[in-house]
């Protein structure tokens, strides 16, 4: 390390083991340092900060720095498993690379706890615990305890409008729905290409949708609202964990909670109803059950309506044409209170303004815990219509 004019050494163990396990190796300041084999004091402080990390523990023994590393990643792990739950897909989630949302998002749990004494314990935790019960019987159970039905899901004017629906009645039942808004999150995801994670709490369990590009080739507005059936499945599994899954692959058994999902949103008898004889009746009936055309093949060859040659022919074009589509243009600007309301789910928002009315919490604390410092007392209202 260099300080002025001088130089101080530091372990190259220590300082490895305290900025691979955190989000700051992510940063190219930490590569650079590898290289060359340097780095000034004042970047050191700066990673220290990224990174959460005392940076006193830099000229600390290597025994210390590991019991020390040790004992956060059992804490972060208390709400996340370290394992990344897979689903066709070969992409591995290390903690570190969600490590500031999984941290965020367990405050913020805690929370609410302290906060809301009107909270219950959660009914869809462990609802799906059964093993013996078909993929059809579970996804019934499930549908029925979030109250949501076929008829509501199929009835919506759009995907986005369907997905609305899905978190809506996921809130109503305790769980929170957080959704990834870059530039508003305390970590950036630009490296990371998995599909979401779900948080324990024996209350108000958290799903985190990631968004981006998932390398698969749907179209995100169907896929997201697979990939959110998913989670709840999971949730209703005792399932906590990153997820990833590949929503094109036909080689692999993507096993019981794809299937339990796959029936949620796509139930076996109204499938079977259709002539599925073509890639634009497949396309119609993905419009009609919200979710992508690939989704609806991979679920009917599981049914087997379409044989898995005919499948993955299908699901080859379709990824073709999403290839070809046109890229979109620059998005517009997302308001802050918007951004604010949808990484931390309407629920929790609604819930902790609660708390600030009453007194329990300060406006400059509901500003630095529930928005991050993205909004100023003075924005409190526009959050409050954000979430009406």
């Amino acid at each position: 390390m260099l300080l002025s004019h001088s130089t101080i050494p530091i372990d190259d163990a220590v300082f490895t083991t305290l900025l691979d396990n955190s989000v700051a190796g992510t940063y190219k300041g930490y590569e650079r340092a590898l290289q060359t084999g340097s780095i000034k004091f004042s970047d050191l402080v700066d990673l220290a900060r990224k990174g959460d990390i005392p940076y006193t523990l830099f000229f600390a023994p290597i025994a210390l720095v590991r019991e020390q590393v040790e004992k956060k990643t059992a804490k972060l792990l208390a709400g996340v498993s370290r394992d990344t739950f897979s689903i066709g897909s070969r992409a591995k989630v290390e903690l570190r690379d969600v490590e500031l949302i999984v941290k965020d998002l367990i405050r913020k749990q805690q929370l609410l706890r302290k906060h809301d004494s009107s909270l219950q314990p959660n009914t869809i935790i462990g609802l799906l615990r059964d093993d013996t019960a078909s993929a059809d019987t579970d996804a019934a159970a499930l549908m029925s305890a979030l109250d949501l039905s076929h008829e509501r899901l199929r009835a919506c004017r759009s995907k986005e409008k369907a997905l609305d629906l899905m978190i809506e009645r996921l809130e109503a039942n305790q769980v929170l729905v957080s959704r990834s808004v870059q530039n508003y999150m305390p970590q950036r995801l630009a490296h990371v290409k998995f599909s979401g994670m779900t948080v324990r709490d024996n209350k108000v369990p958290y799903i985190f949708l990631a968004g981006g590009d998932h390398g698969d080739d749907q179209e995100p507005g169907g896929r997201t609202i697979f990939t959110l059936a998913l989670m709840t499945v999971l949730v209703a599994r005792r399932i906590f964990a990153p997820m990833t899954w590949d929503g094109g692959s036909t080689e692999t058994d993507p096993g019981r909670e794809y299937d339990i999902a796959g029936s949620m949103l796509m139930p076996a008898e109204r499938m079977r109803a259709l002539a599925l004889t073509s890639l634009d009746a497949i396309k119609a009936a993905s419009d009609a059950f919200k979710v992508t055309a690939s989704a609806v093949t991979v679920r009917a060859m599981r049914l087997g309506m379409i044989d898995p040659e005919a499948a993955g022919n299908h699901l080859e074009q379709l990824r073709g044409e999403f290839r070809s589509r046109p890229k979109g243009g620059p998005r517009s600007p997302i308001h802050p209170e918007n951004a604010v309301r949808k990484y931390n789910g309407r629920e929790l928002t609604v819930r902790m303004l609660h708390a600030l009315d009453n007194g329990d919490i300060s406006a400059g604390e509901f500003c630095r815990s529930i928005c991050l410092n993205h909004l100023k007392p003075s924005r409190i209202e526009d959050l409050r219509r954000a979430v009406q």
